[in-house]
């Protein structure tokens, strides 16, 4: 392929990718607008009935309607008929992604997750040049898309621990087990595990005041709280034993993990098991690589790496952690053995560190 024939493929990469982005925008206005649900719980709808149906302005949401029946993710059953006479509905096999939260197929969030980026990008491009981690960003307006709530709440206990013998045992077993859950987010994890073993005791810790206050929400709205219990702490503020600590899809996103993964291994039970679940990433660099590969580098350079970049000791992981960079982190942490676990988890890895 020649030169001019390079660029006019990169060229169309870049509409693509354009359209594809401004698809996302639209994908985070029906979600925070409950455009997708309405359709999906009320079925097929004007501009004016869906407008009234959720509280919204008829010109608007026509113009969003035709823009999503364009990139086919609503279907219109005619579309020669006048503008306002034209009827949209959502797909059967679109619900689950767009609409239905309790879906492990529910994707929606996916226009908050990329809308919260944008607004973080002129901050990153002064980071770049000096060095530092952008300012955080601030809970409101729509707070933190619950991403992995369903995906956790069908498969964490009630899949991938189970398939990890030793720990499911522990677990499933009296006395009690105590789990400590680290980077537990919006508690969905600390919650799944809860619910999938009625005896355990699982306590959550996170360093952002306003996620662990949502967390002890989600809890009491689940019925677990009694034996569910949240910090806004570090691990530092770790005390007591624990029979299995846990790290879901977090570790990368610590600014110093081996004192993390110490500060595990302080508190951990004899016998005892961490569980790590981080991005499923190539063992090495390569180049061009998977979509899965390119998809976590998006992130780690607006998003991940940027997170820890304040601290002036960060390890500066980024979300391509590899299976290499764990096992250093495990061992100067003091554990003796990482086991690869088999689990099946998309894209997800497992580890069990062992002391």
């Amino acid at each position: 392929m020649g030169a001019d024939a390079d660029a006019a493929a990169l060229g169309q990469r870049m509409l693509r990718n354009m359209a594809g982005a401004l698809e996302l925008y639209t994908v985070y206005l029906g979600e925070r607008l409950g455009l997708y649900s309405a359709l999906a719980d009320s079925g097929p709808a004007t501009s004016a009935e869906l407008a009234a149906r959720t509280g919204t302005t008829e010109r608007y949401v026509r113009e969003w309607l035709e823009q999503q029946a364009a990139s086919g993710l609503v279907a219109v059953d005619d579309p020669a008929a006048a503008p306002r006479e034209r009827r949209f509905s959502l797909p059967a096999g679109h619900a689950a992604v767009m609409a239905d939260r309790n879906d492990v197929r529910y994707r929606a969030f996916n226009g908050t997750e990329i809308a919260r980026a944008a607004r973080s990008l002129p901050d990153l491009v002064d980071a770049f040049r000096s060095g530092s981690a952008p300012p955080p960003q601030p809970w409101a307006p729509e707070g933190r898309p619950d991403y992995n709530r369903a995906t956790f709440l069908h498969l964490l206990g009630r899949s991938w621990l189970p398939s990890i013998s030793a720990v499911d045992e522990r677990l499933r077993a009296s006395p009690a087990a105590t789990v400590a859950d680290l980077a537990c987010g919006a508690g969905w994890s600390s919650i799944a595990i809860a619910l999938a073993y009625p005896l355990a005791h699982v306590d959550g810790f996170d360093l952002d005041e306003d996620v662990i206050a949502a967390a002890r929400r989600n809890a009491a709205e689940a019925g677990v709280a009694g034996r569910v219990t949240f910090f806004a702490a570090s691990a530092d503020g770790m005390s007591g034993r624990y029979d299995v600590v846990t790290i879901i899809e977090g570790l990368h996103d610590m600014a110093r993990p081996v004192a993390v993964l110490r500060a595990a291994r302080r508190v951990l039970a004899s016998p005892g098991w961490v569980v790590v679940a981080d991005e499923l990433v190539e063992d090495e660099f390569t180049a061009p690589a998977s979509l899965l590969e390119q998809y976590n580098y998006g992130w780690s350079v607006v998003g991940c790496l940027p997170a820890v970049m304040g601290d002036p000791h960060t390890a500066a992981t980024g979300a391509v952690m590899r299976p290499s960079t764990l096992r250093r982190y495990a061992s100067e942490a003091g554990f003796d053995d990482v086991e690869v676990l088999p689990v099946t988890a998309d894209t997800l890895r497992f580890y069990l560190l062992n002391r």
